[in-house]
């Protein structure tokens, strides 16, 4: 992590803070770097959940539940509303998931960070989130890996990620959230070893090679991507439950008690700033 990049994204979220009159109780990494398989030149993923005042929530005229930064440089900034956050949560979107568990923190109020994972922990449901990292996957498959040959290194790994994730969550059939650092991941998900052993050389060389590094892809990582994705249409094809109401009521009753913390006039910064992992 380079400091002049962490102290630029710093500033980038006390500007929004400032501009857009919200509170951001979590920013976070969300790319390779908090991934576990960054190259030298990777970009720096910021991503935030902001609370808008209650003046703003209550207004005639809804502002939108998306802040968007222009990418400078290795710097990208985006953020979601805590509302919008809460119903993709319920929705089984992987994404926001990820984001309450990544091991790189920009700003955080812990309280807001631990109670939201916990509501995830109790709410998020795994067929849902299956089918979030497979329809993912596949698309990354289809897009990358037609012809089998020489593709980016990076690519390689955004479709081995999904693989594993859906590979952690046949495993752990009693849990619905499995770790976001690719490394952790793949020891948890236990794949042949044939595959680890690629995938720690793939890992290093990465880390070695600039984003467009190019590698012919291995064949056993192909047959276990291929694999994996059979395996979760099967496992996961039953209809997906619908959501609970109590998880629609636990989720409000978080979403007010955020608003009554952090809504308050004048109360609209980050907090605890600067990475940490």
């Amino acid at each position: 992590m380079d400091a002049q990049a962490v102290a630029g994204i710093d500033g980038r979220l006390r500007m929004i803070a400032a501009e857009h009159r919200v509170a951001i109780p979590l920013a976070i990494e969300s790319g390779s770097r908090a991934w576990g398989f960054p190259s030298p030149d990777s970009d720096y993923d910021c991503r935030f959940i902001f609370v808008r005042t209650v003046e703003d929530y209550l207004s005639l005229f809804a502002k939108r539940d998306v802040i968007e930064m222009p990418l400078e440089g290795e710097l990208d900034v985006n953020g979601w509303d805590v509302a919008k956050a809460l119903r993709l949560m319920l929705k089984g979107n992987a994404v926001v998931i990820e984001w309450l568990t990544s091991p790189i923190v920009y700003a955080a109020d812990p309280w807001f960070r631990d109670e939201f994972l916990a509501l995830a922990r109790r709410w998020a449901i795994r067929e849902r989130i299956a089918r979030h990292y497979l329809h993912l996957g596949e698309r990354q498959r289809k897009a990358y890996f037609a012809d089998r040959k020489r593709v980016e290194m990076k690519k390689i790994f955004y479709a081995l990620r999904p693989a594993a994730a859906l590979r952690w969550l046949r495993l752990h059939k009693h849990e619905s959230i499995a770790p976001m650092h690719f490394p952790a991941l793949m020891e948890e998900c236990d794949p042949p070893s044939e595959v680890r052993a690629i995938v720690l050389e793939l890992t290093a060389k990465k880390a070695l090679t600039r984003e467009l590094g190019v590698e012919f892809l291995p064949a056993p990582v192909s047959q276990f991507i291929d694999a994996e994705f059979a395996a979760a249409r099967e496992a996961f094809a039953e209809e997906v439950p619908a959501v609970a109401e109590e998880a629609k009521t636990e989720a409000e009753r978080f979403f007010h008690s955020v608003l009554s913390r952090l809504s308050r006039s004048g109360d609209n910064s980050t907090r605890n700033s600067g990475a940490s992992s």
